[in-house]
């Protein structure tokens, strides 16, 4: 994740908040290809290393983008008076190909940590059943279609 802050810098991410609507995309696009590489590369590594049946890779992949999202999204709002378009390069581009399961996890927490307890717990568990249930139906789709 250095390198992407590094080469981040160098190009000089720090535009004014309401200029560069296309930069926005584009700093989203490039954080996107890198977390997607990124995925892609550790968890091949991890499941050449470790293989089995139970999928090692994804599961650290998802366990390590919500411990990154956690640390950065609490940087961005409590600690870092950075632009906006750092927070779309490493979380909404980097996190968002690396992993969407950081976003649904950090989405719960805010909502445990804002005394909508229920709906933290239904986000929980609704999206796991509801998301199982959706992968289910789409593979029997595809198994008849």
């Amino acid at each position: 994740m250095g390198a992407i802050v590094t080469f981040a810098a160098r190009l000089r991410l720090h535009w004014s908040h309401g200029r560069g609507s296309l930069t926005k995309y584009l700093v989203v696009l490039f954080g996107g290809g890198i977390g997607s590489l990124a995925r892609y590369v550790a968890s091949t590594a991890i499941m050449q290393r470790f293989g089995g049946a139970f999928p090692l890779g994804t599961f650290v992949i998802n366990i390590t983008g919500s411990f990154l999202i956690g640390l950065l999204m609490t940087m961005f709002t409590e600690r870092l008076d950075w632009s906006p378009n750092w927070r779309l390069l490493l979380v909404t581009g980097f996190l968002g190909g690396y992993t969407t399961f950081s976003s649904f996890e950090y989405e719960s927490l805010q909502a445990l940590r804002h005394g909508t307890k229920w709906m933290g717990l239904m986000n929980l568990v609704g999206s796991v059943v509801a998301g199982y249930i959706a992968v289910w139906l789409g593979a029997l789709l595809a198994e008849r279609g």
